[in-house]
């Protein structure tokens, strides 16, 4: 039984991971920005984008879906997005498609700890029969560094109050949560997994966007640093996986002004996409709720049109075949 749960974890690990930084130009890509939780908008989107038919299957062909990150935090809904991109992913590559996911912000904070935006359902979905127990166990095991933490805020604070404030920050399903998002956990294996970076055909793609600090520094490489960022859950606001000026957290493409010094983001998108000789950058993480934003003549595509319920905008997408960049929008199936 320990065997075949390993086997699984490793084939789960395994999914929606990309071996390559850049792939073939496909027929047709399909790209998807934050979703945040919401299941109920990603069934509604990829039923509109023809990727799923009703029974939730493939039916894309060898279309390339590439979600561009920030599936976590917000909604309730996140795990069950994963479970069902990765189920896709299998199907899509064996009708010749692929599905991509590419590592959002919000992603590497579950790996790192900050939890500030978990969903109270996100730990909901991780409970189970026993998770009263393990919960109670991670109390026991943790009582000594528990205590000494709540009693830095007040000294005053009996074994059972201490007890009772870490249960009540602690839902049932947290401790699996975190478990699974750990570094050496399934999901935290998979996440570090994921691409940073990754060039389809002429189209990077990224979830916040390509700085000029990172500009020059090629795709494996960019991938490589996140990946070990990820490994070691490291909070070095340096790391790529937490500098503002990282590809998970890069706003200037969107905000930039050349005030400070820095470039305009006219100027910087020009220079990534010379250097990794690439035709437009498709982008999420800055919200644009009235849908899909394409800027630069075509060369910044933007697809965080705040999907989720927990935006209230549109459920946007776009579409790119050969040349032509197609933004879409649906609506919703239920309030």
């Amino acid at each position: 039984m320990v065997r075949r749960l390993l086997m699984v974890l490793a084939a789960l690990t395994a999914s929606l991971s990309v071996a390559a930084v850049s792939q073939p130009t496909p027929p047709r890509i399909v790209a998807v920005g934050d979703l945040h939780g919401d299941y109920a908008a990603w069934i509604d989107i990829a039923k509109a984008a023809r990727l799923i038919g009703p029974n939730l299957r493939w039916t894309g062909g060898k279309t390339i879906l590439v979600q561009t990150g920030d599936i976590t935090d917000r909604g309730p809904d996140s795990l069950k997005i994963i479970r069902h991109l990765q189920q896709l992913q299998r199907q899509a590559r064996g009708a010749g498609g692929n599905v991509i996911v590419v590592l959002g912000n919000h992603e590497a904070m579950q790996v790192t700890g900050d939890l500030r935006y978990v969903h109270a359902g996100e730990y909901a979905a991780f409970a189970d029969r026993q998770s009263q127990r393990r919960r109670e166990l991670a109390y026991e095991a943790n009582k000594a560094a528990i205590e000494t933490y709540f009693r830095t805020k007040d000294a005053s604070l009996s074994p059972a109050a201490i007890k009772a404030l870490w249960i009540a920050e602690t839902p049932l399903g947290k401790v699996e949560h975190n478990t699974a998002w750990a570094p050496n956990g399934e999901l935290g294996k998979w996440a570090a997994s994921l691409p940073a970076v990754v060039k389809v055909g002429n189209t990077l793609f990224a979830h916040g966007g390509i700085s000029a600090n990172y500009a020059l520094v090629p795709i494996g490489e960019v991938n490589r640093r996140a990946r070990a960022a990820l490994e070691s859950a490291t909070t070095d606001r340096s790391a790529i996986i937490n500098d503002e000026f990282g590809p998970l957290w890069y706003r200037g493409l969107v905000t930039g002004t050349g005030a400070g010094g820095r470039p305009t983001a006219a100027n910087e998108l020009a220079v990534a996409l010379k250097a990794y000789g690439a035709k437009r950058l498709v982008i999420g993480h800055t919200p644009s709720l009235k849908g899909v934003v394409i800027d630069f003549d075509g060369q910044l595509v933007r697809i965080d049109t705040g999907i989720s319920r927990a935006y209230g905008g549109v459920l946007g997408w776009v579409e790119i075949v050969g040349d032509k960049v197609i933004p879409n929008v649906t609506t919703r199936s239920s309030p």
